[in-house]
Formats: structure tokens, C-alpha cells, sequence
């Protein structure tokens, strides 16, 4: 008898539970309903920016191609932790099994590790279309830009390869509370009872390593391509060259300032506050914004949305014409 209860309560002790970001909060609902509401003009707005460059004809070159693989991993790593994390609010049960932890943990390192390169892809292609103009068309051609998104998902991949069976594999014997919203492999290393400061040594280099050839190719990027408009005689031209980079700009400091802090910073800079308060920003806010800095600072864009709002309404009119006919 004793036995079996031992092994009944080993049975439901595997299970984690994500404490989230209403856990001591007075203001639950408000939280809530503003996460929500957040998720769905991230969804929305992510979704209707890969509609209009896969509708639009003008919109369909090299730069908008990336920049509708940075919404589609938007929409897919917004929806890895935030809809688990509304629905536990429902619903009252924060429980995770530890293969769901491990799923959400891979899903989560492979799409972070693929926007990694996926930035860095971008700024070459910037880098290309200002620099080589002539030979844009040949470097950039559609078979290259097909070649550099499947190197940036496969090596956001091999991020999420290694750490998670590492990560899921040591011995939890603490407290099965997660401080935090979904399965990060940092908030999970202080459940475990085991020494890990040697897989947190090496998970430092692994990141800096993700994080430096990123940087590289970008700064180098953007080196040369200042150097290049600072020698242009148009100002139309430089200011164009300005504008189309300075959006692309905007989006790594976000999303690599934040991957800085929680992967790189020594473990005295942590604390569970900061860490959920840095992983909301990059996790829930940044494919709010993405969308919003692409199409509202882009004036191919926003011809685009404009295009096919005026066709809908034409539909729209159209059709009460005919109705009223008939």
C-alpha cells in the first residue's frame, strides 16, 4: 500500500508548474486581458504582413521575403508560450508535464536561435542591395534567399538540439514551481539539484557563439554600408538607404539586447522579476512591434494594405449594387 502511494505521488511529482506572470499580481485581469489583446494584433498583425508581400506583386523581392520568414517566427514563438499561459490563467492548472516542458523548451530555442541568423541574413541583404546594386539581382536571386532561410531554421534548430535534451535530462529534485511563463532553460537550471555550472559555462559559450556570428556579419554589414552612403552624392539616396536600414536596425537592438541579458549576463544579474520582465518584452511585445515597424516606416507597405483595402471595398460596393438590382 505504501508502495503504491510512493509511486503515485513520483507519478504526479513530474509534472512542473509554471508559476506565470499572475502570480502576485493584484491586478490579474487587467494583466490578462491586455496580454491577450496583445497576442491577437501580434497574430493579426504578423499574419496580414505576410498576406500582403505574398499578394502583392511589387512586394515580392529579397527584403520582404525575410522579412515575411521574421513575421511567420514571430507568429510561431508567440504562440509557443502565451496561449499555454492564458489558458493556465483560465483555467486555474499551471501543471506541465515534462514532455510538454521539453516540446515548448525546443520549439522556443529553435525559433530564437533561427532569428538569430535570420537578422544577420537581413543585413546582408541590405548590405548587398546598397553596396552592389548592379549585382543585386544575381547575389540575392530567389534560390539564394531560399538557401539563407533554411540555414537560419537549421541552425536555430541545432541551438534547440542541444540544450533541451541537456537541460531536461538533469535531476530535479527541488521544488517542481517554475518562476516564470513557460519552460526557459535558465529558470529550469534553478530547479536542479545537481552541480550545473559546468552545462551554464558551456551554454555561455554556445550563446555567445550563436550570438557573435550574428554580430559580426551585421556590424560588418553596416559598416560598409555606411561607408558607401556617406560617399553617395544623392541625399535622396542616402536618406532611402537611411530609412530602409534603420528599421532593420531597430529590431536587432530589441530583440538582441534582451537575448543578451538572459543568456549572457552572470547569474547575480538575475532575478525571477527580471528575468519573466526581459522575456515578456522579447517574447510577447517584439512581435507586437516588428510588424509595426516593417509597415508603418515602409511606404511599399503601406501602398500595398492601402491596394487592398480599396479592392475589398470596391468588392463591398459592388456586391450591394448588386443586391440592390436584384
Amino acid at each position: 500500500m505504501k508502495q503504491a502511494m510512493w509511486l503515485q505521488n513520483q507519478t504526479l511529482g513530474t509534472d512542473f508548474i509554471l508559476l506565470g506572470l499572475f502570480s502576485q499580481s493584484k491586478y490579474c485581469t487587467l494583466f490578462y486581458s491586455l496580454i491577450f489583446i496583445i497576442f491577437i494584433v501580434a497574430l493579426t498583425g504578423n499574419a496580414t504582413l505576410i498576406l500582403l508581400i505574398q499578394r502583392d506583386s511589387h512586394l515580392h523581392t529579397p527584403m520582404y521575403f525575410f522579412i515575411s520568414q521574421l513575421s511567420l517566427m514571430d507568429m510561431m514563438y508567440i504562440s509557443v508560450t502565451v496561449p499555454k499561459m492564458l489558458l493556465d490563467q483560465v483555467t486555474g492548472i499551471h501543471n506541465i508535464s515534462a514532455p510538454s516542458c521539453g516540446i515548448q523548451m525546443f520549439c522556443y530555442l529553435t525559433l530564437v536561435g533561427a532569428e538569430f541568423f535570420l537578422l544577420a541574413a537581413m543585413s546582408y541583404d541590405r548590405y548587398v542591395a546598397i553596396c552592389h546594386p548592379l549585382r543585386y539581382p544575381i547575389l540575392m536571386n530567389h534560390r539564394v534567399c531560399i538557401l539563407l532561410a533554411v540555414v537560419c531554421w537549421f541552425l536555430g534548430s541545432i541551438d534547440g538540439f542541444m540544450l533541451t535534451p541537456i537541460t531536461m535530462n538533469f535531476p530535479f529534485c527541488k521544488s517542481r514551481e517554475i518562476q516564470h511563463f513557460f519552460c526557459e532553460v535558465p529558470a529550469l537550471l534553478k530547479l536542479s539539484c545537481s552541480d550545473t555550472s559546468l552545462y551554464e559555462t558551456v551554454m555561455y559559450l554556445c550563446c555567445v557563439l550563436m550570438l557573435l556570428i550574428p554580430v559580426i556579419i551585421i556590424s560588418s554589414s553596416y559598416s560598409l554600408i555606411l561607408f558607401t552612403v556617406f560617399r553617395m552624392n544623392s541625399a535622396t539616396g542616402r536618406r532611402k538607404a537611411f530609412l530602409t536600414c534603420s528599421s532593420h536596425i531597430t529590431v536587432v537592438t530589441l530583440f538582441y539586447g534582451a537575448a543578451v541579458y538572459t543568456y549572457m549576463l552572470p547569474s547575480s544579474y538575475h532575478t525571477a522579476e527580471k528575468d519573466m520582465t526581459v522575456s515578456v518584452f522579447y517574447t510577447i511585445l517584439t512581435p507586437v512591434l516588428n510588424p509595426l515597424i516593417y509597415s508603418l516606416r515602409n511606404k511599399d507597405v503601406t501602398a500595398a494594405l492601402k491596394k487592398v483595402l480599396g479592392s475589398e471595398l470596391v468588392l463591398v460596393n459592388f456586391q450591394k449594387q448588386n443586391m440592390a438590382s436584384k
